[in-house]
């Protein structure tokens, strides 16, 4: 009886400590709703790339993080095969310039980059309304950017 018990107690302290970080994370695994690229937050900025964050589990595309003047910012790409594609590969290291609409994602700002220019080469990846250049003539502009 006294297993039973010892064995019920180490299942509810279980719950109670694996419950907080099960209920924070979205159901099933999503990712987060990319917000919309919005033209009138747009800006400039350069600096050095610090670190090139490829897709997993919850994130799409690929990302850079980017060491500016005034800061470390996640830069929003697109997607890697896209990128790829462009003939484009980003390393730490790297000084680019990006144009993009700053959002605020997970809390965080970042930008959707609608083109980022590197050893003189500019990749573009949206047009100027933000529609990404990847979605294809006629296609509807997706609710997430990624």
């Amino acid at each position: 009886m006294k297993a039973l018990q010892t064995a019920a107690y180490l299942f509810v302290t279980w719950l109670v400590v694996a419950a907080p970080s099960v209920s924070a994370q979205p159901p099933g695994g999503a990712r987060m709703r990319m917000p919309a690229y919005d033209a009138s937050t747009e800006v400039t900025i350069s600096g050095t790339v610090d670190k090139v964050l490829q897709p997993h589990a919850r994130m799409t595309g690929s990302h850079l993080m980017v060491n500016t003047a005034d800061g470390m910012i996640e830069v929003h790409l697109g997607p890697s095969s896209f990128v790829a594609r462009e003939g484009f590969n980003f390393a730490a290291g790297d000084q680019v310039k990006v144009v993009g609409s700053k959002v605020m994602f997970g809390g965080a700002p970042a930008i959707l980059a609608r083109e980022v220019t590197k050893d003189g080469k500019t990749l573009n990846l949206r047009d100027t309304t933000g529609r990404p250049v990847w979605a294809g003539r006629g296609a509807k502009r997706p609710c997430c950017a990624q």
